[in-house]
């Protein structure tokens, strides 16, 4: 980079916490978020477990006007924008600073709620219907409230939207389009549209448990959240005197070209976007001191992470871990909050577990940190991010 970037802001909205340090308590302690779904009527599902926000109650974050106003989603992704700006403590006045919002799903339940609604019930779409499901809405509710009117871009790549969307912020401030960004993301798709789907593909666990990497997985959790960063050049954050979290040093983004749902099963395209962000780093793989992969939980997808990891990192034994056995799959937030939890690891030197990991998958020749958190002095962190399409995102941090 010929410009460096630092972090100096992080909020996070999680199923084992609100805020970023509960968040970060929850996931060293073990918690799990995934419970029997509250949100909608499950009787007719074939999986009534997911990973929802728990002692959710939108006034105690929100005015009245944006709980009418955004979506479950946005909610959670403004929610954790403002944690962010709050540390950061970034000025507004100044006009060069931007947003970068992710979404995988965007208002993917309100949309089937609203047309379940419309046709079984002859209800009234509301006026706001369309405002509320469009993912860069929530960028704009925010840019609003806060007077941003710097670059503004909703990325949405899959599960891998969180990371893309640090990716493309870092670019925007390489370019010199801005000196800070709001790194913001939000998904909330708990509904029968999303289960019925996913659990016909072969995608979602049975069991209701999240078991990343272990060998009685049988598929993901769905999750829900937000997860927000503040990303802004050295330059401009020694200017304002902010408390700098953590340097982003690489980020890479590529794509299989293999198949719309299913990973590489050698993990070429995962393997190539990590080796892409080392070099954007300027590190060898020896550097890094802790993964957090994204370890779904799927069968096929945990092996071809497993064997890119090890195409790139040889025989060294980086500690490896999932958090999605706590949170769910997060989707597009994921890759913001998981992003979040390297920092925390660079900060405090713990690392946290892959939880329900009890007895490591042969084919994933991988170090997990199981059952406990590991306690590790630790300088580089990469977070990676995959989706379907065959996307991949790998994001490299270092202590500042």
């Amino acid at each position: 980079m010929n410009k460096r970037i630092v972090i100096t802001g992080m909020g996070a909205v999680t199923p084992v916490g609100i805020g970023t340090e509960n968040y970060w308590n929850g996931l060293i302690h073990g918690e799990c978020g995934i419970d029997t779904i509250t949100r909608i009527d499950t009787s007719a599902l074939p999986v009534t477990k997911a990973a929802e926000i728990k002692n959710y109650v939108p006034r105690n974050y929100l005015p009245s006007r944006l709980v009418a106003d955004l979506d479950t989603f946005m909610q959670y992704a403004y929610i954790s924008a403002e944690e962010a700006i709050r540390q950061s403590e970034l000025r507004f006045d100044l006009p060069r600073t931007g947003i970068v919002m992710g979404t995988a799903l965007a208002g993917l339940a309100l949309t089937g709620n609203t047309q379940e609604a419309l046709a079984v019930d002859g209800k009234n779409v509301s006026p706001k219907f369309l405002s509320k499901i469009m993912g860069n809405i929530a960028a704009a509710q925010l840019s609003i409230s806060y007077g941003i009117k710097g670059p503004s871009f909703t990325v949405s790549t899959a599960c891998s939207s969180g990371g893309d969307a640090i990716a493309m912020a870092a670019m925007l401030l390489e370019a010199d389009a801005a000196d800070a960004m709001v790194v913001m993301a939000g998904e909330s798709a708990i509904s029968p549209l999303l289960i019925q789907s996913l659990y016909k593909s072969g995608a979602l666990s049975k069991s209701g448990q999240s078991r990343p990497f272990d060998k009685s997985r049988d598929g993901f959790v769905i999750g829900e959240g937000g997860g927000a960063l503040i990303l802004e050049t050295e330059e401009n954050a020694l200017r304002r005197g902010a408390e700098v979290q953590a340097e982003l040093l690489g980020y890479a983004n590529n794509t299989d070209a293999y198949n719309p749902v299913a990973p590489e099963p050698d993990g070429g395209g995962a393997a190539a976007c990590i080796r892409l962000a080392l070099k954007k780093a300027g590190l060898a793989p020896e550097d890094v001191g802790y993964i957090n992969a994204h370890g779904t939980a799927t069968v096929a997808g945990d092996i071809a992470e497993s064997k890119a990891i090890r195409a790139v990192f040889g025989a060294l034994d980086v500690p490896i871990s999932s958090t999605k056995g706590a949170t769910g799959h997060m989707m597009g937030a994921g890759g913001i909050t998981e992003t979040i939890a390297c920092i925390k690891a660079i900060q405090t030197g713990v690392l946290p577990p892959t939880i329900h990991c009890e007895e490591v998958d042969g084919n994933c020749d991988i170090h997990v940190i199981c059952d406990f958190p590991a306690e590790k002095h630790i300088c580089v962190a990469m977070s990676n991010a995959l989706g379907f399409g065959g996307q991949n995102s790998s994001i490299v941090l270092k202590k500042y």
